[in-house]
């Protein structure tokens, strides 16, 4: 019987070829250098994660923290009359 993945007697020939891989390689890049490299290479890496971030324009941000401080207190007040009514209720049911 079959799957959308394949036969579930068989494993896909992906799977072994990546299991494979993943049970060869030992360290890589990290394996070789000590606490101080690797902490330096997670650092370079994160300036570079960052390079690649499209920043939004000042106009874009104030519209972004317009619209959520708008929906913020839209919630806020959907939450305080829900809250009112229950009290209301709670009041009127028992007592």
């Amino acid at each position: 019987m079959t799957d959308a993945v394949g036969s579930i007697d068989m494993p896909d020939a992906q799977d072994e070829v990546a299991e494979s891989k993943k049970k060869a390689r030992k360290g890589g890049k990290r394996g070789k250098k000590g606490p101080f490299g690797r902490l330096a290479l997670f650092y370079r890496q994160i300036v570079a994660e960052l390079r690649k971030v499209v920043w939004p324009t000042r106009n874009q941000l104030t519209t972004y923290t317009t619209v959520v401080i708008v929906f913020v207190v839209i919630m806020i007040g959907l939450v305080t009359v829900i809250d009112y009514g229950f009290s209301h209720l709670v009041k009127y049911v028992f007592g």
